[in-house]
């Protein structure tokens, strides 16, 4: 069986720089950090007081307000993605055959703040006081099924919910739906906002986030010796990924491709990834596989890289260890987005894909920032510090791995 060529034909994001696709890109590619101090919350009992938040979001002006009322804020970031994505690629524009366009928007968490509203009024004023709107506000699936419904999309409709590597699988797990011929079309990617009090004193608690409360722009530092977490922030992703010959025929604009997808698991801690980076390097060596390539024909990796002491570590090691240190010439460009718009959770491989494929379209790395001093126990890479820089990119790699040891990788290649 011939495999289906898929290509990417719209972009969508909602991140802590705002709405849109270029305020995303335009604030990465600048070097402008989107985390600030937490003002959605009363953080007087909080130890950990920064987040990336989308402030001065509106549903409203996005969608029906009765409806938006019905959705969690997670929710409410992935339909204006989907919006945002599916006006770039014209599909708005055509008539499609429903049962051939699908949907697989994930989110790692669901909606913490519809559980912690909900849980609090229970508490408060018996169980009988929950809303009947709770389970379909909560649950992890409604980011894909919310989309299917305003636009009638029948097709493939489900999440993956695999911790941080939620939307790099949805991607991936989209990718092959149209190679293998389920679909046409597939809308893919991710949708979280856990900055709420359940959200940021659990991840607190669990040591995992950046204190640095005095200097929020600077607290997100992948690969700095100074590292001391990462840095919790919200948003979605939706991309529109479309097989070759169907774009191809309706004039879309496209993108890229899609080439390679890999995907282990560490089978090592709940939280920790494995020290050695098996996992990591087995996922990245598999999408290689998949996409037929070298490793030397990777231009730049987007790493996951989330100012953890032993994630950046493992991870880099991996990275090292598959392409080569490189360590004259230096010429594999690795970055972390994360170091400007944080942790997304099950967002973050949705938005970080898009900077891959902006990264090819424009000619332009987007940095790391914050990297001061170099951790000496990750490798030697060049991990574009503190400013973009021009190159010419034609095949890039985004790494997404999530609690629970989930490994997702994917390839894209310039059309």
């Amino acid at each position: 069986m011939t495999k289906k060529r898929v290509v990417i034909t719209g972009l969508g994001a909602v991140s802590p720089f705002g709405v849109g696709v270029e305020k995303f890109w335009n604030s990465i590619v600048e070097g402008k950090s989107g985390i600030g101090l937490t003002d959605s919350l009363d953080m007087t009992l909080h130890s950990v007081k920064i987040s990336g938040e989308v402030k001065n979001f509106n549903p409203e002006e996005y969608m029906d307000a009765k409806e938006a009322k019905k959705m969690d804020r997670f929710t409410q970031f992935a339909i204006v993605a989907a919006d945002e994505a599916i006006k770039d690629s014209g599909l708005d524009k055509i008539e499609v055959d429903p049962y051939r366009i699908g949907v697989i928007v994930s989110s790692a968490a669901g909606g913490f703040h519809t559980f912690e509203k909900n849980h609090k009024a229970i508490l408060d004023r018996g169980p009988t006081k929950c809303s009947p709107f709770t389970i379909p506000m909560m649950i992890v699936d409604m980011g894909s099924g919310r989309i299917a419904m305003k636009y009638g999309y029948k097709g493939v409709n489900k999440a993956v919910v695999s911790a941080c590597a939620s939307s790099n699988h949805s991607i991936g797990d989209s990718f092959r739906t149209i190679q293998y011929g389920e679909a046409d079309i597939m809308l893919a990617g991710g949708c979280e906002s856990t900055i709420c009090n359940v959200g940021l004193g659990a991840f607190s608690s669990a040591r995992t986030l950046s204190k640095r409360n005095d200097e929020p722009q600077k607290a997100s530092r992948p690969y700095d010796v100074d590292r001391d977490g990462f840095v919790m922030a919200e948003g979605a992703g939706v991309l529109v990924l479309e097989e070759y010959e169907h774009a191809k025929a309706r004039g879309a604009k496209i993108y890229a491709e899609v080439v390679g997808y890999g995907q282990t698991a560490d089978a090592y801690d709940p939280v920790a990834p494995d020290p050695e980076g098996n996992g990591a390097a087995m996922a990245m060596k598999l999408a290689l596989k998949d996409a037929e390539l070298e490793p030397s024909a990777v231009k730049y990796v987007n790493s996951h890289g989330t100012s953890t002491g032993l994630g950046d570590i493992a991870e880099s090691q991996a990275i090292g260890r598959v392409f080569g240190e490189l360590d004259t010439n230096k010429t594999l460009l690795v970055s972390s987005t994360k170091s400007m718009h944080g942790h997304m959770l099950g967002a973050t491989g949705s938005v970080e894909a898009i900077a891959c494929i902006k990264a090819m379209n424009n000619g332009i790395v987007p940095p790391t920032i914050n990297l001061d001093n170099q951790d000496e126990h990750v490798a030697n890479l060049n991990y574009v510090p503190h400013k973009a820089v021009k190159a010419d990119v034609d095949i890039s790699l985004t790494n997404s791995f999530g609690f629970g040891g989930h490994n997702a990788t994917l390839i894209f290649k310039k059309v």
